[in-house]
């Protein structure tokens, strides 16, 4: 039998802890290669979600068949309150599950409104709180109509009626710093529904070239403005004050004054008399 010396036994401790070094900085290559593909991998698989998330959601039939609904609906309430229909549509989809929500189903709540200062219908449903109570409407015409007049006619969102009407990024974001909702991704959540269904074509449309199956039934309304618009005809109009001109008025409706002017056919220079009839569309 060969037995080792000394020195043959360091020598082989040696080569032997080479090898362990050795297969030590292998084996750290190897996780190190394995985690970058397993990173890699995942991120791939985040991106894929992410895009097959948002194809999912365009091409969802309850959110398109909402809009084709309610989008008359919301540039009705435009036009009346001031309010852009793509943030009324926005948050009708997000607040409702696109009408498909308890509240929606049982009270016509399309927007989450709860009880405080309501004398009306009521339902009740599990949100902060256990069983809270929240408005119901008679129909979801009601429910529009009430959320236009819940931000109308409260203080503490008035800075929103400042903005321009085509700002949804800002009334979104304000609705958020108003404290409309608790959720901190409250405003990109609307932002990214109005983008994502292009939603904003709807801030420059007009209620007889819009499609929906809802139709007004009040034949007056009070505009959160200065003139009181009138519908009837299928048509909006207001009657002019002493000192309206077509630049006026359509600052104040968000109208090109040429296209006011040529919807009443008259020049830009026209003067208005006080008490005639402006058409809006």
């Amino acid at each position: 039998m060969h037995l080792l010396n000394r020195d043959d036994y360091h020598g082989e401790a040696k080569v032997n802890k080479k090898y362990e070094k050795l297969g030590s900085f292998v084996q750290n290559q190897y996780i190190c290669n394995m985690f970058r593909l397993k990173t890699t991998f995942i991120i791939s698989f985040m991106l894929i979600c992410a895009s097959v998330s948002v194809w999912s959601q365009k091409t969802n039939t309850r959110y398109q068949s909402y809009i084709d609904r309610y989008s008359r609906l919301a540039v009705e309430q435009m036009y009346k309150w001031r309010i852009p229909a793509s943030i009324s549509l926005a948050q009708g989809l997000l607040e409702s599950g696109a009408g498909e929500s308890e509240l929606a189903r049982k009270g016509n709540n399309h927007f989450g409104i709860k009880c405080h200062g309501w004398t009306g219908a009521t339902t009740h449903h599990d949100d902060d709180l256990s069983q809270e109570c929240f408005r119901a409407y008679p129909s979801v015409d009601d429910s529009y109509e009430d959320h236009s007049q819940f931000l109308a006619r409260q203080p503490r969102y008035s800075r929103l009626f400042s903005l321009d009407i085509y700002d949804y990024k800002g009334w979104a974001h304000g609705l958020k710093a108003c404290g409309y909702a608790t959720s901190p991704t409250y405003a990109q959540k609307l932002i990214n529904i109005i983008e994502l269904y292009d939603l904003q074509r709807f801030d420059h449309a007009s209620p007889s070239t819009t499609s929906s199956a809802t139709i007004l039934s009040s034949t007056t309304y009070e505009n959160s403005a200065t003139h009181r618009v009138y519908f009837r005809n299928k048509s909006y109009y207001i009657l002019a004050r002493q000192g309206d001109t077509f630049k006026t008025i359509g600052k104040e409706f968000s109208i090109n004054p040429r296209r006011l002017a040529a919807y009443n056919e008259m020049s830009m220079k026209a003067v208005i008399t006080a008490g005639a009839i402006i058409c809006l569309q």
